[in-house]
Formats: C-alpha cells, structure tokens, sequence
C-alpha cells in the first residue's frame, strides 16, 4: 500500500510543476516580468520618477498578487477569463508608464 501512495505523491508534484508552467499563467507572468524591466528602465533613463515607479510596481505587484490567488483556487492554472482580466489591469499599468513616458 505504501508504493502506491508514493507513486500517488510523485505524480501530484509533476502536476504541479506542470500546472505552474500553465501557458496562461506563463503568458501573464511573462507581461509582468517585462513591465517590471519597462519600469526600471524609465527610472534608469529619467522619464520616470522614483514615486511613479514605486506606484507602478504596486499595481504590478497587486496583479501578480491576483494571479497567484486565481491560480491556487483553480488547481494550479488559470482560466481564459481570468487570463482576459489580467491581461486588462496589465495593458492598463502598460499604459500608465507609456503615458508617464511621453506625456502630451
């Protein structure tokens, strides 16, 4: 009995290894990573400010913060909808250090 509940365990730990590298999940986490890089190359290049950036990465972090929550309550992935929502809240925080960057 004891085999089958080890061999139970270790195909539980290749699901979640696998549920962690969900494309969705990947695809949004993916965004997240290249606007914390956008973020901290306007501070670097000065078209951001240290308090816009700080704000920024809030919002990213809250969205980061989000994903995780939708992941852990779906076993390990997301869906297609919560997928769309993030991707919204993340072209939003896309646009604010767009506009930061160039203003009118």
């Amino acid at each position: 009995m004891g085999f089958f509940l080890a061999a139970g365990a270790s195909a539980g730990a290749a699901e979640t290894q696998w549920q962690k590298n969900h494309p969705r999940r990947t695809q949004v986490n993916w965004r997240l990573k290249r606007q914390n890089r956008r973020i901290n190359q306007g501070v670097k290049n000065g078209t951001l400010s240290q308090q816009q950036a700080q704000q920024l990465h809030r919002e990213d972090h809250q969205i980061r913060h989000e994903e995780r929550d939708m992941a852990s309550q779906n076993g390990g992935h997301i869906t297609k909808q919560e997928q769309r929502t993030l991707n919204q809240q993340e072209n939003a925080t896309s646009h604010q250090i767009y506009n930061e960057k160039h203003p009118n």
